[in-house]
């Protein structure tokens, strides 16, 4: 049986705040979401686990948005001093509430979030200025579809759109749109090209020149978080008698550094193998590359790598040694990586591994949705939304200016929504009603994801994760509380705060 709102809805008027809509929410119809919660894309048991994977780089290692402004900085004086670019561009700083992942950036017209390869609805910037609607039309041959073939391939990258999808991209994205913005702000005419690479290469130097590691091993406690949790989660599966093993792109030297903070000395002991500058993705593609040995000083080893010993480092390799020698294959061993392209894509569909992605916006957002701006905006706007369905059938004047009113409403509440995550870009998972390209992946190449490795701690190590059936828009009318209130009932996991 339907509830009241929709019966208070039309005694109250259709004017006022979002605030003035409280009555549209029944007590205790949403309950409130957990950050700290696993979500499941596919059924998963953890009994079946019997291998568990990590990636280095915000998995194991959580690093604080500090370090986002130094690459930054970083990047931009190397443009700057050794790219010859003008001294003007110093004057820009980082923004952390500029840019979001999962952004495409279109190397000869604009920058912005996709989804269904329309950019008009996607608000596209050119520099750090929004591009008009008709303008975009315009860009993209009076349409506001993007060719497939345009868009970002497997591993994000096409022909001339590529997509951002690691958390070390946002510097990234900000100092582009800031060049951009300069050297279009002073007239200066540049190939996009070009400055795209010069950009992205001086984001590299910031990498390979070992600037990033420098400063987090400079100062740990200010860079790393919840070391003492990775710590627990890695200790709790050794007790439970899982195999741990670590593939990473970073160099052993950094890698130990941090290990050693976060888990102590001996840290090597609670992992099978761990292989360093492993190169993914192509890690899991390549199968040229061979095992190397490195020793305690990080020299390498000429001797063929027959077996893979606990204890031991090895550099490079590739996954089908991997596999052959450990024999650890299928749905008995479980990935988990922040990268959705360089972690986890091909071990999902190319060998069968069980995959975890490690999103640490999650927590953000889920705060955010959990409030009562949030819950009333988006109660009110599927009020509002089912409304305009079923009234547009009456079409005499008055009812005509109604709706027009019902419809300037909605788009209001729609952008005010979208800010409470990102005044540019909205949420990275959802852009208005559908889902985002990043959130489309996320579905595609993970079974499980979170927003830190310490979700873990949350369940038992034989616990099992089932997936929640949502509607399709021709079901959804069969889902009441979605059709009466505007919000899914989702589980809340206080009462398993104990398994901590």
């Amino acid at each position: 049986k339907c509830p009241q709102p929709l019966v208070l809805l039309g005694a109250r008027g259709w004017g006022g705040s979002v605030g003035d809509k409280a009555h549209l929410l029944p007590p205790e119809v949403c309950s409130l979401l957990n950050p700290a919660a696993i979500y499941a894309n596919n059924e998963i048991s953890l009994r079946d686990v019997e291998v568990y994977g990590f990636d280095y780089d915000y998995t194991l290692a959580q690093y604080a948005d500090a370090l986002h402004p130094e690459i930054f900085s970083a990047a931009r004086d190397i443009l700057i001093e050794h790219y010859k670019y003008p001294e003007g561009i110093r004057k820009y700083d980082y923004d952390p509430s500029f840019a979001i992942r999962g952004l495409h950036y279109d190397i000869q017209k604009v920058s912005g979030k996709d989804h269904f390869g329309l950019m008009m609805s996607a608000h596209p910037l050119r520099g750090l200025q929004p591009v008009p609607d008709e303008e975009v039309i315009d860009l993209y041959g009076g349409t506001q579809h993007i060719p497939l073939y345009q868009m970002s391939g497997f591993y994000g990258k096409g022909p001339s759109i590529k997509q951002f999808m690691d958390i070390f991209s946002l510097p990234e994205m900000a100092l582009l749109s800031c060049v951009v913005d300069h050297f279009l702000g002073h007239g200066l005419e540049f190939d996009q090209a070009h400055l795209y690479k010069d950009v992205t290469d001086a984001i590299r130097d910031v990498h390979v020149k070992g600037l990033m590691y420098q400063w987090i091993e400079r100062d740990m406690e200010k860079y790393i978080l919840r070391g003492d949790e990775t710590f627990a989660v890695l200790s709790r599966l050794v007790a439970h008698g899982k195999q741990l093993f670590l593939i990473t792109n970073s160099p052993f030297s950094f890698v130990d550094k941090g290990m050693r903070h976060m888990v102590g000395p001996d840290w090597r002991q609670l992992f099978d193998v761990v292989i360093v500058q492993a190169d993914k993705p192509s890690f899991f593609t390549d199968r040229r590359k061979p095992f190397r040995k490195l020793d305690e000083k990080g020299s390498l080893h000429w001797d063929r790598i027959t077996r893979l010993e606990k204890g031991k480092i090895y550099r490079q390799g590739n996954l089908y040694d991997f596999l052959r020698l450990t024999e650890w294959r299928g749905p008995r061993v479980l990935y988990f990586g922040d990268h959705l392209y360089s972690d986890l894509a091909d071990l999902m569909l190319r060998h069968g591994w069980r995959t975890g992605a490690i999103i640490p916006e999650l927590e953000r957002e889920i705060r955010i949705i959990n409030t009562e701006q949030y819950m009333h905006s988006l109660t009110w706007q599927q009020a509002l939304t089912g409304l305009l369905e079923r009234m547009q059938t009456y079409q005499d004047a008055e009812s005509r200016q109604v709706l027009a009113a019902w419809m300037k409403e909605r788009q209001e509440l729609r952008c005010i929504t979208k800010a409470l995550f990102n005044a540019q870009f909205g949420s990275i998972f959802r852009t208005f009603h559908n889902p985002t390209y990043f959130s489309r992946r996320l579905v595609r190449f993970s079974d499980l994801y979170m927003a830190s490795l310490s979700c873990l701690l949350n369940y038992r190590v034989d616990f099992t994760f089932y997936p929640r059936r949502t509607p399709l828009q021709h079901e959804a009318p069969l889902w009441m509380d979605q059709l009466c209130t505007g919000c899914m009932k989702t589980p809340f996991l206080s009462d398993m705060a104990h398994i901590r």
